[in-house]
């Protein structure tokens, strides 16, 4: 492919939208093309700017006990008479009422949806956050190194636990580095790695007595992760890489 129809994938490229191969064909291109990997850097900068949480709101509880409250009276209401005998004009009035429940109903959706990104599970929002944060330019690692017995030591004295920090660059995933992050009211590990042009945050805190809970896969604007407990301790594995191989990446980092 040229640098014209490169360009023209690369917002497919970042919202996961493209299939495996022509991903693959994107990336091969961008690592030997100077001028389409700026475009796509400026692409990855602009969308970490843009998707913080600061630009997003989650409405009002009053907001929500209104619209709730007027779904409920609406639902509510008698159904309208019956349409008159054949000879007279079809009353239109269902129809209203049936329009303006679907937009109530649409309007509760987008707000939900859009105003409450975070969704159920607020830790979730806040691991996505951290990951965007991270893609910022400077923000990526406190420490930058390739070696585990580098990285490992540096979190001494800074956490109360010590990462595992697996080496996984004959699996095509090197390890890039480490810092420390802030998610859940704590101080958290974050290990970074990557898969040729993307990275990966992998996010570790102690969970003491919880039990063991195997890789579970999920997706939000346009970023998967991976997340597992494996004794007492909780990681969550983040990238705008493919579902398939961030839950390779998953598995052999838990082995």
């Amino acid at each position: 492919m040229g640098c014209d129809e490169i360009r023209k994938l690369l917002d497919g490229y970042l919202d996961g939208e493209l299939d495996l191969v022509r991903s693959l064909e994107v990336e091969s291109h961008l690592e030997g093309c100077a001028d389409c990997a700026r475009a796509h850097r400026a692409l990855v900068a602009l969308r970490a700017a843009v998707n913080t949480p600061e630009n997003y709101f989650r409405a009002p509880e009053a907001l929500r006990r209104r619209i709730r409250a007027t779904l409920e009276e609406r639902a509510g209401l008698e159904q309208p008479p019956a349409p008159a005998p054949p000879a007279r004009r079809p009353a239109r009035r269902p129809w209203r009422w049936v329009a303006l429940a679907a937009a109530s109903a649409a309007a509760v959706f987008l707000l939900v949806r859009g105003l409450a990104p975070g969704g159920e599970d607020p830790l979730a929002g806040e691991v996505l956050a951290a990951h965007v944060r991270s893609l910022m330019p400077g923000h990526l690692t406190d420490v930058e190194s390739g070696d585990g017995h580098t990285v490992k030591p540096w979190y001494a004295g800074k956490l109360d636990f010590s990462p595992a920090v697996p080496d996984l660059g004959s699996a095509g995933f090197p390890l890039l580095g480490g810092r420390l992050d802030y998610i859940g009211g704590r101080r958290v590990a974050a290990l970074v790695y990557g898969r040729r042009l993307h990275r990966i945050n992998v996010f570790v805190r102690p969970v003491p007595g919880a039990a063991d809970r195997g890789a579970r896969s999920s997706s939000r604007q346009g970023y998967n992760s991976v997340r597992w407990v494996r004794s007492g301790m909780e990681y969550w594995a983040i990238s705008d890489l493919n579902r398939a191989e961030l839950e390779q990446f998953a598995g052999l980092f838990n082995r």
